[in-house]
């Protein structure tokens, strides 16, 4: 009945593409992140909804007037270089052409729909629906993930969807230590009492998810997090102290067993793990340093790759002869697309993190932007810094939601753009400014 019910919402709604055009993107993504039809159990489970909207939405583009240009500024060209850069390297990948394949597949696919959605989506109103509907796409889960752990007493761990870039309890508590920002920021703009309590509510259950994960990596980035979320809270002191108390009062709930979990941080040559992670990445370095343009193009998690760069020594021993996947977006990009990919993937960070900031500034009074944008922008910021400390162990450097994060900063800037050429050419076409052009001439 599920499968039916998802099959009739998912083709109902595209029905309707053609004539509202940003329907597309909606649909994108909430299919891609949140992964609703995993949690059927008939036909709907393996069905590809997201690839039928991916090409439903992509044939629109060129059939609807209803897109602006592409905004080309110092944000997106390094994205679009990123892109290209990541295909370029494809050319000299080490693994099975046909593993490398598939997943350059995979990853243009979410930068083809990340461009679709940059050409549809040309309002406030729009822009926000999408805000909502990637927030809760995943948040979703830690909701769910935060009522289980209170009610299990966090004995065990939270997982995402299966078969998704966050089903490992690692990725989805990164994730949802990204979108706690943008629920913040859902709160602060959001005028009905009710609609601000359940924001509230889901807050608290996503920071009980992220530490019900048990995750070593989302407890750096959640401390991360909340640090940089009281700098750019308006009451600093309040958010601070506040934020301060929910973490302690977390720590305080969580089994021992969670404690145990959390202080290998600091003997991690005891961890396995971690030294599989170390081992990973001192094998990652040495391809950088042997292949340094180009590394060893996608999935470099290859048998070749370890054999040829994994690194020798007594620590390392019992590891030799095994494959593992980044668990960095740092060294992940490094290995597979060299230092020119790492560059513009930390360039691209950067330019976003920068312009978030320059937007928030020059909106600040503004009679359209004043209202949200300068409380946006700092979300954004603050999320950019969840995936930058949690995303230093593990593999998510292709994750879509990053990317969004992104084209929330891209299109905030285009409409501000646009308003700023209005009002220039508003300006220019005055009779004072026609009188001065006639007296000059």
């Amino acid at each position: 009945m599920c499968d039916v019910l998802l099959s009739a919402f998912v083709f109902g709604l595209l029905l309707f593409v053609f004539r509202y055009p940003a329907i597309g993107p909606y649909l994108w993504a909430w299919l891609s992140l949140m992964n609703p039809h995993k949690l059927t159990y008939g036909f709907a489970n393996q069905f590809g909804f997201a690839l039928i909207v991916a090409i439903v939405t992509i044939f629109t583009v060129f059939l609807t007037r209803k897109r602006q240009a592409y905004p080309f500024t110092p944000v997106t060209i390094v994205w679009l270089l990123f892109v290209a850069w990541m295909s370029f390297t494809s050319l000299f990948a080490l693994n099975d052409p046909v593993l490398v394949l598939e997943r350059w597949i995979f990853v243009m696919k979410i930068q083809l729909m990340m461009v679709v959605t940059l050409l549809l989506i040309d309002s406030r109103a729009k822009l926000q629906l999408l805000i909502w509907i990637v927030t809760f796409s995943i948040a979703f889960y830690g909701i769910k993930g935060g009522i289980f752990t209170v009610l299990s007493g966090g004995a065990y761990r939270v997982w995402g969807p299966q078969d998704s870039m966050v089903q490992e309890n690692n990725s989805l508590a990164v994730a949802l230590v990204m979108l706690i920002p943008l629920m913040y920021y859902l709160f602060q703009t959001s005028s009905r009492g009710v609609v601000r309590l359940i924001l509230a509510i889901c807050i608290l259950t996503a920071f009980v998810s992220v530490l019900g994960s048990q995750s070593r990596g989302a407890l750096v980035a959640v401390l991360a997090m909340t640090l940089f979320l009281a700098l750019k809270s308006r009451h600093r002191i309040r958010m601070g102290v506040g934020l301060a108390l929910l973490l302690a009062l977390g720590f305080v709930l969580m089994p021992d067993s969670w404690i145990e979990r959390m202080s290998t941080i600091a003997n991690y040559e005891a961890d396995s793990s971690a030294m599989s992670r170390l081992y990973t990445w001192k094998t990652l370095w040495n391809l950088a340093l042997d292949r340094p343009l180009v590394g060893g193009g996608f999935r470099s998690d290859a048998l070749v790759v370890f054999e040829r760069y994994g690194p020798i020594g007594p620590d390392f021993e019992a590891l030799r002869g095994s494959i593992w996947v980044a668990h960095s977006i740092y060294l992940q990009t490094l290995g597979e697309h060299g230092f020119v990919g790492l560059g513009l993937f930390i360039l691209l960070g950067f330019l976003t993190w920068r312009r978030a900031g320059q937007l928030a500034r020059l909106t600040v009074g503004d009679p359209e932007f004043g209202d949200w944008v300068p409380r946006l922008m700092p979300m954004v910021q603050v999320s950019l810094i969840g995936f930058a400390a949690g995303g230093a162990y593990l593999s998510l450097a292709y994750f879509g939601l990053p990317y969004y994060v992104v084209g929330f900063v891209v299109l905030v800037d285009a409409l501000v753009r646009r308003r700023q050429q209005s009002v220039r050419n508003s300006v220019e076409s005055s009779p004072s400014a026609r009188l001065r052009r006639v007296n000059q001439a």
